[in-house]
């Protein structure tokens, strides 16, 4: 069974997330093993300088790379990524499924995104949309997507 982790910097607030976090996490126990992992935002102030958003998005890249695990195929959600479709992202957690590829991370940034160095790291850096969402609805969204990816991958019925 494969393994998924989702290391997210912030923590799910509003319950309209929790429990669509919930309910994704519920289906997907069939599918593979799950693991969130949150981590805390650096906090910024108001209008922050280009220095101080660099020095907290090095602070989350560090504090992520203490939860990588090794061998994983790494994700990193981020605006300039490559769009998928469902089915194209199926078919990629199927080819890593394939060559042995156990283990996937998917990367979920805070509100001000993802350290570059992350992003060069990451086998892919998938967005999710040119639009922007706020990174507790991007949890949420990438939990259904990975479900949907699994359910395209047996041929049920729920990708229609």
């Amino acid at each position: 069974m494969q393994r998924i982790t989702i290391i997210c910097v912030g923590k799910l607030k509003e319950r309209f997330y929790t429990e669509a976090a919930a309910e994704y996490q519920k289906r997907l126990q069939r599918h593979c093993k799950l693991e969130i992992l949150e981590l805390p935002e650096q906090r910024l102030p108001e209008d922050p300088s280009p220095a101080q958003i660099e020095q907290a998005l090095r602070r989350e890249a560090d504090a992520i790379r203490g939860k990588l695990p090794a061998g994983a195929a790494l994700v990193a959600l981020c605006i300039e990524g490559k769009t998928m479709s469902s089915e194209a992202l199926a078919n990629q957690i199927g080819r890593w499924a394939g060559s042995g590829v156990s283990h996937l991370v998917f990367l979920i940034g805070g509100s001000v995104g993802l350290h570059p160095s992350l992003k060069e790291q990451a086998a892919l850096r998938l967005s999710m949309s040119p639009m922007t969402f706020p990174h507790h609805l991007a949890r949420v969204m990438l939990l259904e997507q990975i479900y949907r990816a699994y359910q395209i991958l047996e041929g049920s019925r729920y990708h229609k």
